[in-house]
């Protein structure tokens, strides 16, 4: 990274002004001062030749040390070319799935997509067909 300028007491001591202010660390990481005192990691970086910011946290929730390290974690998918909130887009999306075949296994219920799920909902179709319950126009 370029030269770290910020100090946990430069951040520790930054104050809230009229307009939300910008300490930066360098290689695009910075610290966002809003008026309110709220304090955002965030990292600046171009992909495609499109500016774009990701949010990595917010101090002192984050340290600078973790702000870092995510920076790092975050430029090295920029080199490779993978745009970070992409990736971070799609590991939340992981977890969220990941969640709910959880919590359908110990209802006891097959995960989404799963031939036994398929295979229950089109008896339950068939069933309500039958049963005239579902009407088709």
């Amino acid at each position: 990274m370029a030269e770290e300028k910020l100090t946990d007491v430069v951040l520790r001591n930054a104050k809230p002004s009229e307009k939300a202010r910008k300490l930066f660390d360098g290689g695009g990481l910075y610290l966002e001062v809003q008026p309110s005192g709220a304090k955002y990691w965030r990292l600046k970086y171009r992909i495609a030749g499109v500016e774009k910011r990701l949010s990595l946290g917010v101090y002192p929730e984050i340290g600078l040390k973790d702000a870092r390290r995510k920076s790092i974690d975050a430029r090295k998918l920029v080199a490779e070319g993978r745009d970070p909130s992409d990736a971070r887009r799609e590991a939340k999306a992981e977890a969220v799935r990941a969640h709910e075949a959880k919590r359908l296994s110990a209802a006891g219920l097959p995960s989404k997509g799963s031939f036994e799920a398929v295979a229950r909902d089109w008896l339950r179709t068939v069933h309500e067909v039958t049963l005239g319950r579902r009407r088709f126009e």
